[in-house]
């Protein structure tokens, strides 16, 4: 079992199991509407309750453990609770009963074919992010990831054209040639490394590669942490990024799901979890470039730790998805830019291996989930109410659709990281954490991604509340879309606000995960 476990019990399975079985009975239902999406809100309420009963004892500085079955000697299927997992845990099982209601009236408002699949789909998506969650090891961990992406697929490809298959069959190529070619890989380099592959949940500083693997075989660790990081294509990271603005075809609540709680999220997070639970800070900070023959010890550039170096890369990718999300009139497209932007925040910050900088980096995943949901329930909501998808031609719309455009407004806040939203605290952190490791070219990037947030955010909001419209455009026939949209992407909304107010809602458990 996992070294450190101080609570080993098959509780931990609940969440899995719940969301395990909501699939089934949503099918068992699918010919009374109201009774299958009545499946949904019940089965994301247990799994958001079942998730929170772990946390006073993970608070307290104890790991749940359980081993459900073992393949051979050092592989299992296995869980875990500790503070990394409960932010990402309480994070998807939350918003699902959030995205439930909005599909709710998205799905019927338009009146959407395959419904039934689409919510089993949907609910097969968050069994996927729970298992990813609490995975104890790299191989469940693995397990769970492919499912994510294999049940998003057809939500991809949902409206079945072939703007549709396009984008879907890109979304496929980049996840699972990714996870074959160099996740797979790098999971069997650890098990001949290591003789395991269960992370080491209790101390973030070195990790589960023993010192005397790491000091006689340092150059297979190198390239066995670069597999890992190509591996993870859902973190979206450039060049591997370019599926998530393609998946952008699909439906806008599964976008919101791609985006802020289960695809995305899995990404940063399996870094996250790699990076620190995997590697270690102490570990990593001493595997240079000079190890993958790129450059020579102390030529400056081989000098250069393989955490720093996978820093800058989120930092180049933070800095040019914001460029483009700038040219986009598209309001998804430039969502979309923008989310491969702020997942890089996530990634700089843990990759950083400073402790303000990792504090930073896990805050966002849940800082950024909240308010990325919004945007994406706001356009969402704009397109059911108006069918308009440019920003260009939301000229006062504000003034029609006020509930929505003031959440948008909130969300985009956060985005931009302005006091007193929940984005400006993950800044906080990561400007201090750039500070704690000298590097100023990170400083600089952070700095110039929050004026490029704030000038493709801003027009959209300048237009909706201040630009007249079109004489032509007859805004008065718009209102705000259906309720069940409305009240669910303002409560997240207003929950991001909430919790730039209290931060240690999440920093917590950040704080018992990394014993800072």
């Amino acid at each position: 079992m996992i070294d450190g476990v101080t609570i080993e019990s098959s509780r931990i399975l609940l969440p899995v199991a719940i969301t395990l079985v909501a699939p089934f009975a949503i099918w068992l239902n699918r010919k009374n509407e109201n009774n299958r999406e009545a499946c949904s809100f019940i089965a994301a309420a247990l799994t958001f309750l079942s998730v929170l009963s772990l946390a006073p004892a993970v608070l307290d500085g104890k790991v749940w453990g359980f081993t459900l079955f073992h393949i051979m000697p050092g592989i299992t299927v296995s869980f875990a609770a500790d503070g990394l997992s409960m932010i990402f845990g309480i994070v998807a099982s939350f918003l699902w009963f959030f995205a439930t209601s909005y599909n709710i009236g998205y799905m019927r408002e338009l009146r959407e074919h395959a419904q039934t699949r689409y919510y089993i789909c949907f609910a097969t998506a968050i069994f996927g992010a729970m298992g990813v969650s609490f995975s104890a090891n790299v191989f469940t961990l693995y397990l769970f990831y492919e499912v994510i992406t294999v049940f998003t697929y057809p939500l991809v490809a949902h409206h079945q054209d072939r703007e549709a298959f396009i984008g879907a069959r890109k979304y496929i190529i980049y996840l699972m040639g990714t996870s074959k070619l160099f996740l797979l890989p790098a999971m069997v380099l650890t098990y001949v490394l290591c003789g395991t592959l269960d992370f080491n949940l209790t101390d973030i500083a070195h990790g589960m590669f023993p010192a005397e693997v790491v000091a006689e075989h340092p150059r297979l660790v190198a390239m066995t942490y670069v597999l890992f990081i190509a591996g993870i294509g859902k973190a979206a990271l450039m060049p591997f990024h370019n599926w998530l603005p393609s998946a952008m075809v699909a439906p806008t609540p599964v976008s919101a799901l791609l985006h802020a709680v289960a695809v995305v999220k899995a990404g940063v997070f399996c870094v996250s979890r790699l990076i620190l639970s995997a590697f270690g800070t102490k570990t990593l900070g001493g595997l240079t470039l000079s190890m993958l023959y790129i450059g020579e010890p102390g030529s400056g550039l081989g000098d250069t730790n393989l955490g720093i170096a996978t820093a800058f890369v989120a930092a180049f990718t933070i800095v040019v998805a914001s460029f483009i999300a700038l040219t986009k009139d598209d309001i998804k497209a430039r969502l979309a830019y923008s989310t491969v932007s702020q997942l890089s925040y996530v990634v700089i910050g843990v990759a950083m291996l400073a402790d303000s900088a990792v504090q930073g980096g896990l805050m966002h995943i849940a800082h950024h989930a909240f308010s990325k949901i919004t945007l994406f329930f706001g356009a969402g909501a704009i397109y059911v109410a108006t069918h308009l998808k440019k920003i260009s031609l939301m000229n006062g719309l504000g003034r029609r659709m006020p509930w929505t455009f003031a959440a948008f407004g909130l969300a985009s806040v956060s985005m931009i990281g302005m006091p007193p939203v929940c984005g400006f605290v993950s800044k906080w952190y990561l400007v201090n954490g750039t500070l704690q490791v000298g590097q100023t070219v990170l400083l600089v990037a952070l700095l110039l991604s929050t004026a490029l947030n704030a000038g493709y955010f801003v027009p959209i909001l300048y237009r909706a509340f201040f630009k007249k419209p079109a004489p032509d455009a007859n805004i008065e026939q718009y209102n705000e879309a259906p309720k069940v949209m409305v009240i669910p992407l303002f409560a997240t909304g207003v929950i991001s606000v909430l919790l730039g107010l209290y931060p240690q809602t999440f920093l917590n458990f950040i704080n018992v995960f990394g014993k800072f």
